[in-house]
């Protein structure tokens, strides 16, 4: 019941979040500008691991401008996000009409119980959002086809301090779990995926951001 709470919480801080950050930024321009963000960081991949033309992948939870923005006049995309319907009403710089290629699902990650595998599965800066953590990884994995590719971007304690303090009391209010690298590791190695990379995209105090890189075996 406590994860459930905090979970609608963070759902509801999100939107406002994102209602607050889109309000005065011109659609058009925000668009483009996370568009090629999205494909800065797809080029820092190593050679042996980039996206192949037509392939199916899964952006899960992807808000109103997830990777699918980048991927998906040249992929087979799914989008899931239990917000999904929200952002369309309430936010104007996501339309899934401008997307007509893109599945999209308005779910939590739990309930992709039953839903086809993709070659690749995207989980941008989401998985710390989610209402059960272990289930939302058991998913994603169950997902991913066997020698599929697997990103995971995350928000990672660096210290042991403020990360139990955070779990302890509202110190982050739009995330429920507060984590460190090694355990978000950890989290995808005992799930059979080969962590091929951990690439450092942002440094800051509470957190680094990093980008997890691994397949399937």
């Amino acid at each position: 019941m406590e994860k459930t709470i905090k979970w609608r919480l963070a759902q509801y801080l999100e939107l406002i979040w994102w209602k607050r950050y889109l309000h005065k930024k011109s659609k058009s321009d925000y668009l483009a500008w996370k568009k090629g963000y999205w494909k800065g960081l797809l080029n820092r991949l190593p050679a042996s691991m980039t996206i192949a033309p037509q392939s199916n992948i899964l952006d899960a939870g992807c808000g109103p401008a997830g990777i699918f923005i980048a991927l998906h006049e040249q992929h087979q995309l799914t989008a899931v996000d239990p917000l999904l319907d929200r952002y369309e009403a309430e936010v104007a710089h996501f339309s899934k009409s401008d997307y007509p290629n893109v599945d999209f699902k308005a779910k939590p990650i739990e309930l992709l119980e039953g839903e086809e595998t993709h070659q690749v599965v995207c989980c941008m800066n989401v998985i710390n959002h989610v209402v059960d953590i272990k289930k939302s990884m058991d998913t994603l994995v169950r997902v991913l086809e066997k020698g599929g590719l697997f990103l995971l971007t995350i928000d990672a304690h660096n210290y042991a301090f403020f990360k139990h303090l955070f779990r302890t009391i509202p110190g982050d209010m739009l995330h429920p779990h507060q984590y460190d690298l090694q355990e978000y590791e950890d989290m995808m190695r005992k799930r059979g995926i080969v962590l091929k990379k951990s690439i450092l995209i942002k440094e800051e105090f509470f957190f680094d951001h990093y980008m997890l890189v691994g397949v399937k075996m």
